[in-house]
């Protein structure tokens, strides 16, 4: 069974259809691709697939379990975490205090225990210092822990972006233009960081991305949106060496 399912999912804004027939499979543990021109749809996709938009029809499953039109924290919830093109970090906390944000799904306490520091809140702070700081370490953002996220350089704001989408816990994390303002050595620098997350937490990604080499160098399989509409799925050498893709996308 497939991790992610999509099945003839649509949307229409007015009378604009903005995402027509899309269908999707990924499995587990898989680096998946959504790729296409700007105004393709690809935005449109992530959205529908974290709630932000509900779908006009179709349907959508994680791990067999119909998510459709859920509201964005309870897909979180079952496992969908994302990152933004245009980064979203609570700028004026601590590099720390940001993924913490993230550990709120699975650890809690009640605002009396907080506003009193009683043990259960001291108990529960202490695990998710730990846990936070596990994360950092993976993205080498440890020696940053106190400092504000403003203050990171961007490459490691986008890190931090991913470490906090991973402190919730997904089944599947998307990632919308992980590459987007970097330079070349941030970007093969990035590609690691994401085999290595899939690796480390046996984690299933979903990407969009326009940075061809990043596309080529980890995704296994790519679907090309265009219009609105599939053009091509499949092996990611395939696709890109489809006339049709290189016609409408690389424009060559």
């Amino acid at each position: 069974m497939a991790l992610l399912e999509v099945k003839s999912l649509g949307i229409s804004f007015g009378g604009l259809r903005a995402v027509d027939d899309f269908n999707l499979k990924i499995e587990k543990g898989q680096l998946y691709g959504l790729i296409g021109p700007n105004g393709a749809g690809k935005t449109t996709v992530f959205n529908m697939l974290t709630g932000v938009y509900k779908p006009t029809d179709g349907s959508i499953f994680l791990d067999g379990e119909n998510i459709t039109g859920k509201k964005t924290i309870d897909i979180n919830k079952h496992g969908i975490a994302r990152t933004f093109q245009n980064i979203r970090l609570f700028h004026q906390q601590s590099v720390i205090d940001n993924v913490k944000i993230g550990l709120h799904n699975e650890h809690t306490y009640s605002t009396l225990s907080g506003i009193l520091r009683l043990p259960s809140y001291r108990k529960t702070e202490k695990i998710m210092n730990e846990k936070a700081m596990e994360l950092l370490e993976v993205f080498d953002l440890q020696d940053e822990a106190d400092i504000l996220a403003s203050n990171l350089p961007y490459g490691k704001q986008r890190k931090l972006e991913i470490a906090r989408a991973l402190a919730t816990d997904p089944k599947l994390l998307l990632l919308d233009e992980p590459a987007a303002g970097m330079n070349p050595n941030e970007t093969k620098e990035l590609m690691e960081t994401i085999r290595f997350v899939r690796d480390k937490f046996d984690m299933t990604v979903l990407l969009i991305e326009h940075d061809m080499k990043l596309v080529s160098g980890i995704c296994e399989e790519l679907t090309v949106l265009n219009f609105g509409q599939v053009l091509a799925q499949g092996k990611t050498s395939d696709v890109l060496n489809n006339p049709e893709v290189i016609k409408a996308y690389l424009g060559e």
